[in-house]
């Protein structure tokens, strides 16, 4: 009988420390990186098929209580295929920018392993001649966001200890102003790892 108190105890002890440590706030700082697949929504006249690219940078995650609030940046290698439609032209599309996602998201599990939902908007800084990568870090700590590309994220993610698997669907908010292809928008996956600093 007494053996039973304890082991109810303890397990009650357990589950109150992990719905606890929802509570508290926390805060992480990491590294990540992964592939894209980008794609055109193009008109009538052309079609667009999924290409792969890369992205790496850092991210930080503040929460409590199960809601987080994750700021990322990070420079994206992406590349499309525009095609006209009787297929007689293929025009190959490649350009890196840098990302600035704000995601709001919530987290269910406990003792380093949990599931994670997050979305919100980004903002993509087109390197090219114009705007070098300096430029790009400088508007966006300065938050100079006339001019950028704009789109919004849709992502879940799995927590194993310090390691994150993230995969997320990007849609495209404004036309790219760029090049031949300033009339579309871009859309498209990510699949990703995340390393967890501190």
């Amino acid at each position: 009988m007494i053996m039973k108190k304890i082991i109810l105890s303890a397990l009650f002890l357990c589950i109150s420390a992990a719905a606890f440590s929802q509570i508290l706030p926390s805060f992480q700082l990491g590294i990540k990186g992964g592939v894209n697949l980008s794609k055109f929504s193009t008109g009538n006249l052309l079609s667009s098929e999924n290409t792969a690219g890369y992205y790496a940078g850092f991210y930080g995650r503040v929460g409590a209580a199960g809601i987080y609030l994750q700021p990322e940046v990070y420079l994206a290698g992406k590349n499309a295929n525009l095609k006209t439609t009787d297929g007689s032209s293929t025009n190959e599309v490649r350009f890196t920018s840098l990302d600035v996602p704000v995601l709001i998201g919530t987290k269910i599990g406990a003792g380093g392993v949990g599931f994670r939902l997050n979305t919100g908007p980004v903002v993509s800084f087109l390197l090219n001649k114009e705007q070098k990568f300096g430029d790009a870090a400088n508007s966006a700590v300065h938050g100079d966001f006339k001019g950028q590309a704009y789109a919004w994220q849709f992502g879940a993610g799995l927590d194993f200890g310090g390691l994150g698997v993230d995969l997320r669907y990007e849609q495209g908010l404004t036309k790219l102003g760029q090049g031949g292809y300033q009339a579309n928008r871009l859309s498209g996956f990510t699949l990703g790892l995340a390393y967890k600093l501190f």
